[in-house]
């Protein structure tokens, strides 16, 4: 391993309350100073540090700006303590538009942003897709070429193939959803592969880049309705938080059981040759039952709801009513 390219980094599991921003700041902040404090120089967030995201109209509130509070956070704590730090957010952009948006920073300066490619399930009530050039490769720091994904990226072969051959390390997390508790006849059955997906995805796409990962998560529960559905989900975000070498081999990782807290590992930043084509099909694992019957229909419902109450709309939804169906 090369000492020059070795690197301490710490991956963030959060217990995240639903919307409510301030709070999770605090706990995202004391969480990131911990890390810091054990020596971490890159420190990733998970995907929608700043909120979470379930079928709650009021989130439409929480919705910030690429400088918004969220943002401000990332650029002085990455200032303050000289480290590398990143994490996605709901960014509304100038023309109105809302993207969930993943920005790191070095130093306090922006290294660059990725918007997620396609809004998963429904999250897509509360942001669009990103734009088609953009491969997820934010920068150079130090030497090192970074790249980013977030939650069911790295469950779709497009991830691997934009970034393969193009970063040295990869930043992210995600924000992945267990099936729902409340089905206990499904929960049992299915629930075991879905939790598989949400690491092995990570360890699958570090294998086929060649990179090595720092995937941060969220370990929280929670309910909401079920949109198109009389029924309500009960259930919680799978934790993995993790850092996998660029052979796909897990180096270090935290499980939903064991909570909130950080992940380190020290690892060397430097890409590998990759040992196998990536695949020709579009997902890289099997989604599930349940994933799969709810990727069509809430995306469906989800991106009505997008263009009628979230593009171009002032924020003013805070009734806590389920979207319309």
């Amino acid at each position: 391993m090369n000492d020059v390219l070795t690197t301490r980094v710490a991956a963030l599991q959060v217990d995240t309350r639903i919307g409510d921003t301030q709070y999770n700041l605090t706990r995202c902040k004391a969480l990131v100073e911990e890390a810091c404090q054990a020596g971490a120089q890159w420190i990733a967030l998970p995907e929608f540090f700043n909120t979470g995201v379930s079928w709650q109209p009021s989130l439409v509130n929480a919705i910030e700006d690429e400088n918004g509070l969220s943002a401000q956070m990332l650029q002085t704590l990455s200032s303050q303590h000289k480290i590398v730090l990143g994490g996605s957010f709901l960014c509304r952009l100038a023309d109105g538009s809302v993207r969930n948006r993943y920005q790191c920073y070095n130093r306090g300066e922006l290294v660059g942003y990725h918007d997620k490619d396609l809004p998963t399930m429904w999250e897509s009530a509360f942001y669009e897709g990103g734009d088609a050039g953009d491969t997820g490769e934010l920068g150079i720091i130090d030497g090192v070429r970074v790249g980013t994904a977030v939650c069911w990226e790295f469950l779709r072969t497009a991830t691997s193939r934009r970034l393969r051959g193009k970063v040295d390390v990869i930043i992210g997390g995600s924000h992945w959803w267990s099936i729902p508790e409340n089905w206990p006849v499904l929960y049992p059955w299915l629930e075991p592969g879905n939790r598989e997906n949400s690491l092995q995805t990570v360890q699958d796409t570090a294998r086929l880049v060649g990179a090595p990962i720092i995937h941060a998560s969220h370990c929280n529960d929670f309910s909401c309705p079920m949109p198109g559905l009389p029924l309500t989900y009960c259930g919680h975000l799978e934790g993995q938080a993790a850092i996998v070498d660029g052979q796909g081999n897990l180096v270090a990782h935290r499980t939903y059981e064991q909570g909130p807290g950080i992940v380190l590992a020290d690892i060397c930043m430097l890409a590998v040759e990759p040992a196998e084509p990536v695949p020709d099909r579009f997902w890289l694992r099997r989604r599930g039952l349940v994933p799969a019957f709810s990727w069509h229909l809430h995306g469906m419902l989800g991106r009505r709801w997008y263009k009628q109450n979230v593009k171009n709309a002032q924020p003013s939804i805070a009734t806590g009513e389920a979207p319309a169906q």
